[in-house]
């Protein structure tokens, strides 16, 4: 399909187009997010594709930069927005998964690369529940799970006095390895969630979903990309997606 000027979602195009060989990556972002929902929302499945494609170089850039620029911090509580600096950063209790989606979103705001990403205690099994929210209030907020392995070193500590409430004793934030596989598999937790048999309308509404809470994640634009030409071949679906929220993203 060739790019329209006339259309207002193109005009937003192409200001991201430009914005990317001037390397303002963040410009991209909020360029090319307010461009995909604008899209979808005139169910314009075809231009969500197009537009995805230099929304994930630009997150791509982003996360770079972010493993790049060298520090590793665990947060317990959540920094003053002047504190953020570039770098990688583990929140863990007693912050929960929206405080830690709220961190991310202003050092978004404020054009910080970051890799955050959110812990929950210590299992008894000894891996490390990370955990992504996607928008929404104390209802309709959806939450993404993954069971990893904690770094080397990090032992169990749950019926210990002084273990606090991770439950272990880590104390020294992971490497870059750790991060990128860690975040890695969040994702890819995510795209397992998809019933591939619903109506690629409703894959496309799961998807983005899921891109919004884990927007780090490569293949979930990928896989939101290939939704969007089944249903630009489809047509939408003759009811929306359903939802059932069943999980409290406030809690442990």
């Amino acid at each position: 399909m060739a790019k329209d000027v006339s259309n207002p979602i193109d005009r937003l195009m192409e200001q991201a187009s430009q914005a990317l060989i001037e390397t303002e990556y963040f410009t991209v972002v909020k360029l090319s997010v307010r461009a995909l929902e604008r899209a979808r929302h005139a169910e314009d499945f075809e231009r969500m594709a197009r537009i995805l494609l230099p929304l994930q170089e630009a997150r791509r850039q982003i996360r770079q930069i972010a493993c790049d620029a060298g520090p590793r911090t665990i947060l317990t509580s959540r920094p003053k927005p002047s504190e953020l600096r570039p770098g990688l950063y583990l929140a863990q209790p007693p912050i929960v998964a929206v405080e830690a989606r709220d961190i991310r979103e202003t050092a978004d705001s404020k054009s910080v690369p970051t890799l955050l990403l959110c812990r929950e205690p210590m299992t008894r099994a000894g891996k490390w529940p990370i955990a992504a929210v996607t928008k929404g209030g104390l209802i309709d907020t959806v939450t993404v799970r993954v069971q990893v392995a904690p770094p080397a070193g990090v032992v169990a500590m749950h019926d210990q006095p002084g273990s606090g409430p991770t439950r272990d004793n880590s104390s020294e934030p992971p490497d870059v390895e750790w991060f990128t596989a860690t975040a890695e598999a969040l994702g890819d937790a995510a795209i397992t969630r998809v019933n591939a048999t619903m109506p690629a309308s409703w894959r496309v509404d799961e998807l983005m979903l899921y891109l919004d809470a884990i927007p780090e994640h490569e293949k979930l634009h990928q896989r939101l990309s290939e939704a969007c030409r089944d249903a630009a071949r489809e047509g939408p679906a003759p009811e929306p997606r359903r939802w059932v929220v069943a999980e409290n993203p406030y809690s442990f």
